[in-house]
């Protein structure tokens, strides 16, 4: 079955990192520069093309004007202590690695396509997750929304979460599974995500301009994110 929209990529050698990163992005059906559109950077890209079935999901969301109008683009890891190195907030190219989509990715693919989107959302899995918490706490100018299922959360992400009044106007939908308790992570060791998860929630609560926090029955995997992926997509770019 064909797709309704255009998925394409470039090859960005970035500056900030000294390497080459390839960007895809979905363009929605009938895509115009002369409309607005909104735009959502995903980090663990492929896995939310493949895994996530984002491309096919949003067909459809966007045939029922479930959302918006919705540009989502997609940055992948070369490997696992790849990912470590730069999505974990203790990792040795992770400021080099936001400085490389805020500096580099964006603007390269909102320049390419001749847009200035009304919205920017940042979204992410697990470590992902912890990404597009960190990129939008840090740059709240620049992502209104934030869309992170069942994050990895330390000292760091709490640190920062203690200071959520200066995020008033992000809008943030976040979720955990109940099972999530011992998890196996990037690094080789396993972790339990949900009472941290739970601090978290509790930190943002009342202190951001949108939160949505759920719990679902399930664990930490992709059968579980995927089914999630409708209903968060609808609350937060609807």
């Amino acid at each position: 079955m064909g797709r309704n929209g255009k998925m394409e990529d470039t090859i960005i050698q970035s500056n900030y990192l000294g390497e080459r990163i390839k960007v895809k992005w979905y363009l929605p059906e009938g895509f115009t520069p002369f409309k607005d559109y909104q735009l959502c950077l995903m980090n663990d890209g492929d896995d939310y093309f493949r895994m996530g079935r984002i491309a096919t999901l949003t067909d459809q969301l966007h045939d029922e004007l479930a959302i918006e109008s919705t540009i989502f683009i997609g940055i992948h890891y070369q490997s696992r202590h790849d990912r470590w190195k730069k999505y974990y907030p203790g990792g040795e190219q992770h400021n080099q690695y936001i400085s490389f989509l805020i500096n580099e990715a964006i603007p390269h693919v909102e320049n390419h396509l001749h847009i200035t989107p009304v919205k920017r959302i940042t979204m992410g899995d697990s470590l992902a997750g912890t990404l597009a918490f960190m990129l939008a706490t840090q740059y709240p100018h620049t992502f209104d929304t934030v869309i992170m299922q069942s994050p990895f959360v330390d000292e760091t992400v709490l640190q920062l979460a203690q200071h959520a009044e200066k995020f008033t106007n992000l809008e943030i939908a976040h979720s955990i599974g109940k099972e999530e308790t011992n998890v196996d992570m990037t690094n080789g060791q396993s972790g339990d995500f949900l009472t941290p998860n739970r601090t978290l929630h509790n930190q943002l609560t009342g202190n951001v301009r949108v939160y949505h926090y759920h719990e679902f029955d399930g664990n930490h995997t992709w059968k579980y994110w995927q089914q999630e992926l409708p209903d968060l997509l609808k609350k937060m770019l609807g």
